[in-house]
């Protein structure tokens, strides 16, 4: 019972070990990768909730992709080539040194047909280099790899630098696939170098490897600086505006004044398209509303006494129209700006056709700032609906909400496709996070109940034990009663006998009397600790001694031959063991003298490093079952007992056990 309660336990012990191992998952080499790369493995639980929810607080504060559709310029496109090697470059000249501190690359988009909009021909690496003059080498202010891991995105790429220079090469050294018929090539919409808020690349000179032989009307390399990238401004924050759109047939010469309240020295104007993207398709042309021809003019008198024209703009074709049309200008300090379209948009609705002006914003720059935002605009033609005023073209927003600097929309699209890239790292990080939680929470359910079942067959397993030492001792406290006091009982009664019969010898009498007055002190100590005779230390001496006296007392009128083999290993016994064994032989004494009428007896006690053998034969009347007394004795000692009547009269009872580690002293 003690081996099968160890067993359970250990088996317990074995199963807590096995629930409570980590799990291994396996992840993809993209996924472990990216976990690297934002190191979420080194983050904790409370940590990578809390980036997630930071990450999702933020980028609902940033401005969304919203890809523009129609017709229009896509940027530059150099030559294709077979293998992506070869290097390919587009340098832009600035005209004057100038200091930048922002280049911002947007890719061309490619609508995939399998993974939706992709960057199509954006180099896997590249170096930016900046320069002066002549000097062709310049210096490298920025290089990119496929470690960069810029692939896939269709968001801009910011890069910062604190640099001056004349002119700006961006130089691909690794190119990329194109997606229609996978020929490498560089393909870039838009290059921006931003000098503070000023786009200093804007309608600059460029310069290519290809030397002008770039694929298609849309695809020169001045499309590259034009001003015009992919995205329609769809800023987070701000209320929509209706884009003002005027009646139609406005006559010859429309013009739209802004006072500026005050001389500002400006450089720069934005003109922004009617928004198209509310109905798909789109109800009306890319170039809706906006002149095919258009004067700038400054002033610092309202009647435009002083005019200086700052600008023309000619629309050739509708790859010099965009979403934001920006135009730059020397810088002139003026306060009053007037446009006139000497070519106004001529509309084919169905209702009819004629002239129009229509546009979502007009923005004019002083050192960055929009200075035009919430000032009056007087025009010589009327609005085309109540609720197309003038005062939306300088009211800041457009169809999504507030319109942002350019250089603060690009980064706001960039920071959200790097937190968009990270947030699902995060995410899988931490779903796997919550599945071995989950997993462990699991498995320590598992866990209590077999450690609940294993203390229940603990407690059952301690009780039976106590159950069967209870039983054990009851078991030996009959045993020893019997077998101790039935003997002492039975040996008295003998004696007493003896005494009547030596009436007239009174030395053997009083000896007699000797010996029953002993007897009756030891049952007296047996009955004391009749719980534990162990205790009793005047009880027994030895075993050779006790069997040999009990023999003397007992069998007194009976021949009885006694002889024993190996007593040096007798010695090496418990004294539990040796008492058992003692008390076996005294009540094998008393059935032989109650029951079996014989008048001799044989005692052979031998012993050896492994066996306890003890044999007793008597010329008796002779039984076949052993007594019951006899059977729970050997019961105790563990030991195998057998009875036999021999053919020649008599009962030959044979004891027979083991000897192991517990019958020995220590």
């Amino acid at each position: 019972m003690d081996m099968l309660r160890t067993t359970a336990i250990c088996a317990g012990i074995g199963a807590a070990v096995v629930l409570t191992a980590g799990i291994v998952q396996a992840t993809d080499k993209a996924d472990t990768e990216a976990g690297l790369r934002y190191g979420v493995q080194k983050q904790s639980l409370t940590q990578l909730e809390g980036r997630l929810a930071a990450i999702n607080s933020e980028i609902g504060q940033l401005a969304h992709y919203s890809l523009r559709g129609g017709v229009g310029p896509v940027g530059y496109r150099s030559l294709s080539h077979p293998n992506p090697s070869a290097t390919e470059w587009i340098q832009i000249e600035f005209g004057e040194t100038t200091p930048i501190d922002q280049i911002v690359l947007v890719p061309s988009i490619w609508r995939d047909t399998k993974s939706g909009f992709r960057a199509d021909g954006f180099p896997l690496g590249f170096k930016i280099i900046a320069g002066f003059g002549a000097d062709t080498n310049g210096t490298v202010i920025a290089t990119f790899t496929k470690a960069d891991h810029l692939l896939p995105r269709i968001a801009p790429v910011v890069v910062s630098c604190n640099a001056t220079a004349s002119w700006l090469r961006v130089e691909a050294t690794d190119l990329s696939p194109r997606a229609w018929d996978g020929k490498y090539d560089m393909e870039l919409a838009e290059v921006m170098v931003f000098n503070g808020q000023e786009n200093v690349a804007l309608r600059k000179p460029v310069h290519t490897s290809s030397k002008g032989k770039g694929e298609g009307n849309s695809r020169k390399a001045r499309f590259a600086v034009d001003g015009f990238v992919p995205y329609l401004m769809d800023a987070f924050q701000g209320e929509q505006s209706i884009a003002f759109v005027s009646k139609m047939g406005i006559g010859e010469n429309p013009t739209m004044n802004i006072d500026l309240g005050e001389p500002y020295p400006i450089n720069r104007i934005h003109l922004h398209a009617t928004d198209l993207s509310d109905t798909v398709p789109h109800s009306t042309p890319a170039t809706f509303g906006i002149p095919q021809k258009v004067v700038l003019e400054g002033a610092n008198q309202a009647d435009f006494s002083d005019a200086e024209q700052l600008l023309e703009f000619q629309q050739d074709s509708v790859f010099e129209v965009g979403p934001i049309i920006m135009l730059g200008f020397p810088q002139t300090v003026c306060r009053y700006v007037r446009l006139i379209a000497l070519e106004p948009y001529i509309g084919t609705e169905p209702r009819g056709s004629g002239s129009q002006i229509g546009f979502a914003e007009i923005e004019l720059f002083s050192n960055g700032r929009n200075v035009a935002q919430g000032k009056s605009i007087l025009t010589n033609f009327e609005a085309s609906t109540p609720d197309r005023t003038l005062a939306a073209l300088t009211d800041g927003k457009n169809l999504y909400g507030q319109i942002l600097p350019i250089r603060s929309w690009m980064l706001e699209l960039a920071r959200r496709h790097d937190l968009e890239t990270e947030r699902p790292v995060v995410a899988n990080e931490l779903q796997q996070r919550y599945t071995r939680q989950k997993t462990n929470l699991r498995r320590m359910g598992w866990l209590a109940a077999l450690l609940a079942v294993g203390i229940i067959i603990t407690v059952l397993l301690d009780r039976m034990k106590r159950e069967r030492d209870i039983a054990k001792i009851k078991e030996r406290f009959a045993a020893d009663l019997h077998d101790e006091l039935g003997a002492n009982i039975h040996t008295i009664g003998l004696l007493s006998d003896c005494v009547q019969g030596a009436e007239d010898s009174p030395t053997e009498w009083k000896m007699l009397l000797g010996r029953i007055r002993e007897l009756t002190e030891r049952t007296g100590t047996a009955i004391r600790h009749c719980t534990n005779i162990l205790e009793a230390d005047d009880l027994y001496i030895g075993l050779v001694h006790d069997m040999q006296r009990a023999a003397n007392r007992i069998i007194t009128n009976f021949e009885h031959d006694f002889s024993i083999e190996g007593e040096t290993y007798l010695d090496r016994l418990k004294p539990r063991t040796r008492i058992d064994l003692f008390l076996f032989y005294k009540e094998c004494l008393v059935n032989i003298c109650r029951h079996a009428q014989a008048t001799k007896i044989t005692t052979r006690l031998t012993a050896n490093a492994k066996t306890i053998h003890l044999l007793i034969t008597d010329n008796g009347t002779g039984v076949t079952e052993p007594p019951k007394s006899l059977k729970r004795r050997a019961r105790l000692l563990n030991a195998k007992l057998t009875i036999e009547s021999p053919p020649a009269g008599g009962t030959s009872v044979n004891l027979r056990f083991q000897i192991k580690k517990r019958n020995l002293r220590k």
